[in-house]
């Protein structure tokens, strides 16, 4: 399947400020100003807001069909150029139903986000176009200002497109944020660690695929629901998956992949990446390895799968963008990863 590009951004263009899920701005206002002001001074953007990006987590909850129309109004609108989500949270899979997926396959934008707006950005995919699991703002824009090699990676992906990618691996990453209740937090990370090398667990050779994925934690919100890909999408897809800040423990993700080896899944896709699980310990960490090797090889019999962990995505900062429906390669001779083609036209 031909995915459709979104333009990419450039100095000046309109940005929409959505909040699909949780209302984060509305708990935590200095954070989220913080992400206005660097999307703002850092990257140059004009940050819009849409009605109910400052709206209570009590009235969104009321509401999935007001947090659905922002996003469709801001497919629809010409004069906006890319939909950033402020924050993830646990409710929008209830927003899906609204959706105008038609609508977003005629206006291709850069849609932004992660954790829970992995339903939003998987559905749109699934529609059709290229879709970015990212930074939102508050989590990882707003910071992007201590993390130069970050902003780096996100001019390189959205604004400066190549035809080839190669990501690398951050030298230093945070778990998380200081406490966002302390005003002086607001654009802070925690301390940063040494990054960790990735982990190749299992595969050889030179494995290529389409990226599709997300938050493992959410896409079960989606199993058995009609926003679940058909057996057929997965074919030869790259899959990623992250955990959330919920920190479900190896053993649960361990159940949740079982789910994917009875659906058939690891016999068609090309390679498996998983990225840095929020608040593991290194042995909680090492488990996990194991149990995506017990469950996935073991149990399933996808001996050849390349399988790579630890990577920089998800729940750790700084975080890749990847972007969905973009053909990527897996390198076990050179030890690469990277996008084979531009993710933005």
């Amino acid at each position: 399947m031909e995915f459709k590009r979104p333009p990419r951004l450039k100095a000046g263009d309109r940005v929409a400020v959505v909040t699909p899920s949780w209302g984060g701005p509305s708990v935590h206002p200095n954070v989220y100003a913080a992400g206005i002001h660097a999307l703002e001074s850092l990257l140059a953007l004009q940050a819009v807001e849409y009605p109910c990006t400052h709206q209570t987590p009590e009235w969104l909850s009321q509401h999935p069909e007001a947090r659905a129309e922002d996003i469709n109004s801001a497919f629809a609108d010409p004069s906006i150029s890319a939909i950033v989500a402020t924050i993830g949270g646990s409710d929008s899979s209830r927003i899906l139903a609204h959706i105008d997926t038609q609508l977003i396959v005629e206006n291709p934008k850069i849609l932004l986000g992660f954790s829970d707006t992995t339903t939003i950005l998987t559905q749109a995919n699934q529609a059709g176009i290229v879709t970015f699991n990212g930074p939102s703002l508050m989590a990882g824009i707003a910071q992007l200002g201590r993390l130069p090699h970050w902003l780096e990676h996100v001019r390189q992906l959205l604004f400066e497109p190549s035809p080839r990618y190669r990501y690398k691996p951050f030298a230093q990453s945070a778990a998380d944020y200081p406490d966002w209740d302390n005003d002086g937090a607001h654009g802070e990370v925690a301390q940063l660690f040494d990054n960790d090398v990735w982990h190749w667990v299992n595969g050889t050779g030179v494995h290529r695929g389409q990226l599709f994925g997300g938050c493992v934690d959410v896409l079960e919100f989606l199993k058995g629901t009609r926003f679940w890909p058909p057996p057929s999408f997965w074919n030869k897809k790259l899959l990623f998956l992250e955990t959330s800040e919920d920190n479900p423990s190896p053993t649960q993700v361990r159940d949740w992949l079982f789910n994917y080896g009875i659906q058939g899944v690891f016999d068609q896709i090309n390679g498996l990446l998983v990225g840095r699980p929020h608040g593991y310990s290194p042995a909680q960490i090492d488990e996990l390895d194991q149990m995506i090797l017990s469950t996935v090889v073991g149990q399933f019999g996808a001996i050849e799968l390349p399988i790579l962990t630890n990577l920089d995505f998800g729940h750790t900062y700084p975080q890749w963008i990847l972007p969905l429906g973009v053909l990527a390669e897996i390198d076990f001779d050179k030890g690469g990863l990277q996008l084979l083609e531009s993710p933005v036209a």
